[in-house]
């Protein structure tokens, strides 16, 4: 049986597969098979964690902030895996899994995540891809806010070439899960979109990557200005994520079955 109890049991070797993977991409200047293969060990047993904990909880672990934080970190070893594996940039690995385990320690020190409880509006077909959408365009976009921070560090424009994939690819996945979204409200409350806070944060990160997208097609910014925009949604999207249940004006917001 696997349950929040067992977690550090597995947070344990899945971050020593991780942070050996990160090891071994930064010490070859070639692409790294070794590296690859820790970095997937690390992600299957991950994986392995959050299957038993389905298993145990009979629902899917997205209803509660521990919960998409476990599925964050997860996506975040997949993402990070794959744009190692695209593009061959050393370092990528290690903000991968300093992001990863940053999110797994937090939910070691919650305990108040271990909730069986699955609320009537969560229990709808368009709950589970909803969210697990949301949490990979998270954490695609997780990578791209990484390359914006050392393209703007390092005044070097050559991180937008990679950047651009993962923006198209995190903001179809966001796409995706705003229309599953969308359909799931309709559903369980009567109304497409209310433009309820966690709403409005939403279409604003969705804009900022719509507005990126549209600035690099057109070629109409400076990488710089373009770095910015990327970080700025990065960090609407954690307004649109967590930040929103602090607000005073989400209080009443039925998006707050997700707290803990």
């Amino acid at each position: 049986m696997i349950t929040w109890d067992n977690f550090i049991w597995f947070v344990v070797p899945a971050a020593g597969c991780w942070i050996a993977g990160a090891w071994m991409a930064l010490k070859s200047s070639e692409k790294s098979r070794a590296a690859q293969i820790l970095t997937l060990l690390g992600i299957l047993i991950m994986g392995s964690f959050i299957v038993g904990l389905w298993m145990f909880l009979e629902r899917p672990p997205l209803r509660t902030m521990g919960e998409t934080r476990l599925w964050y970190s997860f996506f975040m070893g997949v993402s990070g895996m794959l744009t190692y594996w695209r593009w061959h940039y050393r370092w990528i690995l290690s903000f991968s899994t300093l992001v990863a385990l940053v999110f797994c320690i937090i939910n070691l020190l919650k305990p108040e995540i271990h909730d069986q409880s699955l609320m009537p509006a969560l229990q709808s077909f368009w709950f589970v891809p909803h969210v697990t959408v949301y949490m990979f365009s998270y954490s695609v976009l997780g990578c791209a806010f990484m390359l914006s921070c050392m393209g703007l560090y390092r005044h070097k424009a050559e991180y937008l070439s990679m950047a651009d994939e993962l923006v198209y690819t995190g903001t179809a996945f966001l796409t995706v899960g705003m229309l599953t979204g969308a359909i799931w409200a309709k559903d369980a409350w009567g109304n497409y979109w209310s433009w309820d806070p966690k709403e409005t944060w939403a279409a604003i990160t969705w804009a900022m990557f719509l507005l990126y997208i549209h600035l690099r097609l057109f070629r109409k910014s400076k990488p710089s200005t373009l770095y910015v925009i990327l970080i700025g949604g990065f960090l609407a999207l954690q307004m649109c994520w967590y930040g929103v249940n602090y607000l005073p004006a989400a209080q009443q917001s039925v998006h707050l079955y997700n707290r803990g």
